[in-house]
């Protein structure tokens, strides 16, 4: 028993675990790729914490910025209660008066109780009936002739 342990001993120390090159270069593969993508989760963690210090920063100057607009907010509704016709004639500002442009209408516009066509009574034609059938609405039926 003790000459089999020796054995075995001897041809586990002699033994070459990996004899093949493609087992070799498959193991070669699997471990740069395998550093590969801890440089790149690395890469990505320095980027997210990069981002939440970035916008950590950008919310406390918008914070401030908040504070200066509802102060000038306030200024200018403090402001704007004091103006009124006294103070503007006061700073040189008079009222104007208004004109208007008006111009003629370009389009037909009938006579009242008189039609297009002349005929007295009908001042907008026949009240959504045509000349060649019945109208329900906006859709016309019309009679076929053929």
């Amino acid at each position: 028993m003790k000459q089999a342990s020796l054995k075995f001993k001897m041809y586990a120390s002699n033994a070459n675990i990996i004899n093949n090159d493609v087992e070799r270069l498959a193991l070669h593969f699997i471990l740069w790729s395998f550093g590969a993508l801890a440089l790149f989760y690395v890469l990505l963690l320095g980027n997210m914490v990069f981002n939440i210090v970035e916008r950590r920063s950008l919310e406390i100057s918008a914070r401030s910025l908040e504070g200066e607009v509802r102060n000038l907010e306030l200024a200018y509704l403090s402001a704007s209660n004091n103006v009124d016709l006294v103070l503007s004639q006061s700073l040189g500002f008079r009222e104007a008066k208004a004109n208007f442009a008006t111009r003629k209408s370009l389009g037909y516009r009938p006579t009242l109780g008189r039609s297009p066509m002349g005929e007295p009574g009908e001042a907008f034609g026949s009240l959504g009936r045509s000349p060649m059938g019945e109208s329900l609405g906006s859709v016309k039926m019309f009679q076929n002739d053929i």
